[in-house]
């Protein structure tokens, strides 16, 4: 007995089968077997899957993964562009990256507008034992720290008011060596005093990417850190982190300028101690002097 030999026909042509003509799964292979032939017979151009555009994406993909691993500190997106081929959409980059570490023990995540590996939150606790906390913030530090992120920019009086208590200078001072909060001017005032903000390093830490990614009222409640009986007028203020001074502040140095200018004045209107006074001119002691 013969074989049976096979027939590569185009897709214009007809197709004879000796039996099995109404299975679907040879209709499809009849199909996939007419589109190959148009192609090796030049009837047909070849279809066009992108690989060179796919190619160009992984190889982009895998040199921001390699510069974000290899950096000491998170990097923004314009860095980014500065090591990928001219007009490269590095936002679509990153989120094809982030994509592929879903599903990891490290994660990418977006911090204060950068990028950086992060370990993923449900496997922190692996690391609990290896972290070194060299001190923890006291009650009144956090609260003085959420006062300033929420009301910044704000002033230690203006901090004082809104706690109801006095705020010692030591408490400023660990916050501003934690990094997480900073001097951002001088407010338009008598005395000129302090304004204070937050950082970078303060919405990388606590993992956000702008001030306004704070919880609100409704995020406060739904977690159950809000009582629900709210005095009446109760709010959460919306955090504004501006890096330019607002209208009313002034640069740190213009209380140094201000002393400058006026203390020269006050020296010259002040007598000389060594001189004793001198009467004025027609005055009675001045005539009997003069008699």
């Amino acid at each position: 007995m013969t074989p049976p030999r096979l027939k590569l026909v185009s897709s214009n042509e007809d197709v004879e089968r000796i039996d099995d003509l109404d299975d679907p799964l040879a209709a499809e292979a009849r199909e996939l077997a007419a589109a190959l032939g148009d192609v090796q017979l030049g009837i047909g151009p070849a279809p066009d899957f992108g690989e060179g555009d796919m190619r160009l994406q992984m190889e982009n993909v895998r040199i921001v993964e390699a510069l974000l691993f290899a950096a000491s500190e998170p990097l923004d997106e314009a860095t980014l562009a500065e090591s990928l081929p001219k007009g490269t959409n590095v936002a679509a980059v990153l989120s094809e990256l982030k994509e592929q570490y879903s599903g990891r023990g490290v994660h990418l995540v977006k911090a204060a507008g950068k990028w950086a590996f992060r370990t993923a939150e449900d496997l922190s606790w692996l690391l609990e034992k290896h972290a070194h906390e060299e001190r923890r913030l006291s009650k009144a530090a956090l609260e003085t720290l959420a006062i300033i992120a929420y009301h910044q920019p704000v002033t230690r009086a203006e901090i004082e008011e809104i706690r109801g208590v006095s705020t010692s200078g030591g408490t400023l001072d660990i916050l501003l060596e934690s990094g997480w909060v900073r001097p951002r001017g001088r407010r338009r005032a008598p005395g000129k005093p302090i304004t204070y903000g937050t950082t970078d390093a303060f919405l990388a830490h606590f993992g956000l990417d702008n001030i306004k990614d704070l919880p609100g009222l409704a995020d406060l409640k739904a977690q159950g850190l809000l009582d629900s009986n709210l005095p009446p007028g109760f709010s959460v203020p919306s955090p504004t982190d501006v890096a330019a001074l607002m209208p009313d502040e002034l640069p740190l140095d213009s209380a140094d300028e201000d002393e400058e200018t006026v203390q020269p004045e006050l020296e010259l209107d002040l007598p000389e101690e060594d001189e004793p006074d001198k009467p004025e001119p027609g005055s009675q002691n001045g005539t009997q002097e003069g008699a």
